[in-house]
């Protein structure tokens, strides 16, 4: 079981509830708070009041939720000195991120200039304690092409609408390939080290895990926590929903 009083997630999310308002730019919008029944990344369903969600033609892209936390909170807990995060979305990744001491200086890259209007008129950065937002720089540009002019010491790609989706692995190294980070965590790594995992009929143990992250050939973090196995395993079971890898060689053709 993994404990409530989680480390992982103490990202000063209580924050952020008074920082967002209503919003339109384009085909995005900020919605008005709502109280939810949601389920975590791992954690059990629970009602959660004030979430805040972003959407685009109407489908939620990003939410206030226990389930956005948990998926994030690994990356944000490893965040130090240059941290690149690649997808803008309500923002809120890369203000936990910007306020760790750690963290020296966090460049998010987006594609999309309506999410970027959105933040100019939102201007949720400035409004950060300590001057934390002064860390962050917003680059309109390609994750798939965008190159760091220094170097990044944590690369947290979330370009992605569905949790579980193939080919994310090649897209991580292709990002990777240009970025040269350090440390990478992406969103919704879990599911994929349990898929490759489960088709390789590797044991989702702490050396099992170690395998398939080597197998990846990305300098992901995670696996130094003793949970780790157990989390992934506690998402799989929550979010795969039958999204499995039929096996390796199937996928790969």
């Amino acid at each position: 079981m993994i404990a409530t009083a989680d480390p992982i997630l103490d990202l000063g999310t209580e924050l952020f509830e008074d920082l967002y308002r209503p919003l339109d730019s384009g085909r995005w919008s900020l919605l008005p708070p709502a109280m939810v029944l949601t389920r975590g990344y791992w954690s059990p369903p629970a009602l959660v009041p004030n979430v805040r969600a972003l959407t685009r033609d109407g489908d939620t892209w990003m939410s206030l939720t226990p389930l956005e936390f948990e998926s994030q909170g690994i990356g944000v807990h490893y965040a130090s000195g240059h941290v690149a995060i690649f997808g803008l979305g309500m923002g809120w990744v890369a203000a936990a991120t910007a306020l760790r001491d750690s963290v020296t200086r966090v460049t998010v890259v987006e594609r999309d200039p309506d999410v970027i209007a959105l933040h100019a008129d939102l201007d949720l950065f400035a409004r950060l304690p300590d001057g934390a937002g002064d860390k962050i720089r917003i680059v309109e540009g390609d994750a798939l092409a965008w190159r760091p002019d220094a170097p990044v010491d944590l690369l947290m790609p979330d370009i992605w609408l569905p949790l579980v989706s193939d080919g994310r692995v090649d897209e991580v190294r292709q990002m990777q390939a240009n970025v040269a980070a350090t440390k990478i965590y992406f969103w919704g790594q879990e599911m994929e080290i349990a898929r490759h995992a489960r088709a390789a009929g590797i044991d989702l143990d702490t050396a099992g895990v170690a395998q398939i992250i080597a197998n990846f050939g990305l300098p992901l973090v995670g696996n130094d926590l003793p949970d780790y196995p157990d989390r992934i395993r506690a998402a799989a079971d929550a979010w795969m929903q039958g999204r499995w890898l039929a096996d390796l060689q199937e996928n790969a053709e």
